[in-house]
């Protein structure tokens, strides 16, 4: 399995930042935007399930997230370790409204007047964020093994924060691809088909897109802002789109339980969980995912 082609290219949002995004389909179909997670690029999303949701008549819209790959570099403080650990942002990071602001002025730059949007991870929580915010962009959300922000769900296994704890930043591409091989391992699934030769592949395509280097203190914003948004059960009762919640049995990244709370938070959300899911969407999961996703977006549309 290859990694999808993309055509990449830039827009300014209000503020002048600029954003990297690429597009997928025809333009005058439905859109749907996908949100990726914690220090991902646009890149991340499988060729099986970009291929499927175009298939189906939509146009697929992915982007890097403020403070990764191609896309615009805060100058805004971010965590110290010693931050992180005790889950305080700095004064003057910003949040997940602030991502959330971003997906919706990209949308407001490409003329897109609502979208269907599904985020994983933490791209799930700026999904749900964006759902809250602007209800009037959202058709229909879908929620990838994300969580609330409460920190009673949705944690790490024990042995997923020992190996966070160990990281390092990587000094080469060799490194990169290494360090990413060894956490997705962990947390995904390596007997899945192609997954290694996948890892392998978004891991050096991340370091030559990031230009040659590791940027931390990028990734350490992206985590400032999970911690300065905090718990969001309360924001999400006031999603009024379509909601799927998808998440897995074996998660070791996002454990279930923060699965289960995001449904509970979302009046009329459904809750589905992928037998065999880990943290982690590959060939197989891609058509599940896929599936599930688009299952939802045409029983809504249908009402």
């Amino acid at each position: 399995m290859s990694l999808v082609q993309h055509n990449e290219q830039f827009v300014t949002i209000n503020n002048g930042d600029a954003f990297c995004y690429a597009e997928h389909g025809n333009k005058n179909s439905e859109t749907i935007v996908l949100i990726v997670g914690l220090g991902l690029q646009l890149v991340y999303w499988p060729k099986a399930l970009i291929e499927r949701l175009v298939a189906s008549g939509l146009r697929v819209i992915c982007f890097d997230n403020r403070d990764s790959g191609k896309s615009v570099r805060s100058n805004t403080p971010y965590p110290s370790l010693l931050q992180q650990l005790r889950g305080k942002a700095p004064k003057g990071a910003y949040g997940l409204e602030r991502m959330a602001e971003d997906t919706a002025q990209l949308l407001e730059a490409l003329n897109i007047e609502n979208a269907h949007v599904a985020g994983m991870s933490m791209g799930g929580m700026i999904a749900q964020t964006l759902a809250s915010l602007h209800p009037e962009k959202v058709q229909s959300m879908t929620s990838i093994f994300s969580t609330t922000g409460s920190r009673k769900v949705g944690q790490p296994s024990y042995s997923t924060l020992w190996r966070l704890a160990r990281a390092k930043a990587p000094a080469s591409e060799n490194d990169a691809v290494r360090n990413y091989k060894a956490m997705m391992t962990h947390i995904g699934d390596a007997a899945a088909e192609d997954a290694i030769n996948q890892w392998q592949q978004y891991a050096k395509l991340a370091w030559q897109r990031n230009g040659g280097k590791s940027d931390a203190k990028a990734l350490f914003r992206q985590i400032g802002a999970i911690m300065k948004s905090g718990d969001r059960t309360s924001m999400l009762q006031n999603v009024k789109a379509p909601t799927l919640v998808i998440h897995g049995d074996v998660d070791h990244m996002v454990h279930p339980s923060g699965g289960v709370a995001t449904a509970r938070a979302i009046s009329g959300a459904k809750h589905q969980v992928l037998r065999g899911l880990r943290h982690q969407i590959d060939t197989i999961q891609s058509h599940r995912i896929a599936d599930s996703i688009l299952a939802h977006i045409h029983l809504h549309a249908n009402k």
